[in-house]
């Protein structure tokens, strides 16, 4: 009887791995963070079988730390990720992404009437009413955004 082979993914040396990403939004992760790259070494694990989530994606970034504005848009598709810094095989820092009471800059309003969508220097604000589901209020037209309006805008294809 043949058993099969447990294929295991290679650790990394220096870097992080964004882990709890709902599934299916992986893709939008690395789009965030501008990847892939020639330079970078990105392993990517889609759908995979989790007790706390059922089933989530997980990405492993070479030789990178994430910056904090990288890590709140990581928030804004993937409010249960867990950010897990590497160094030398270990983990020396693991923190869960937090969804800001305010985002600014990030994210353009959906109303094509406001001001921040116009020639004037304004950059764009948005309250958050709600995390889960994610609701925001911008602050300038007062326009509401749900989950789904946010996310078309880290749209992958």
């Amino acid at each position: 009887m043949k058993t099969p082979r447990e294929l295991k993914v290679k650790p990394i040396k220096n870097g992080t791995v964004i882990d709890h990403i709902s599934a299916n939004k992986a893709l939008r992760v690395l789009k965030i963070l501008g990847l892939p790259s020639p330079r970078i070494s990105v392993t990517l694990a889609m759908n995979v079988q989790s007790s706390q989530m059922g089933n989530k994606d997980i990405v492993k970034i070479e030789g990178r730390e994430l910056a904090s504005r990288e890590v709140d848009e990581i928030a804004l598709i993937a409010p249960n990720a867990t950010i897990n810094i590497i160094r030398d095989y270990e983990i020396v820092g693991k923190g869960k992404v937090t969804l800001l009471n305010e985002i600014n800059n990030i994210l353009t309003c959906s109303n094509p009437n406001c001001i921040t969508n116009t020639d004037e220097p304004v950059t764009t604000r948005f309250a958050v009413l709600q995390n889960e589901p994610m609701i925001l209020r911008c602050h300038y037209c007062e326009r509401i955004m749900d989950q789904a309006e946010v996310e078309t805008q880290f749209r992958v294809f």
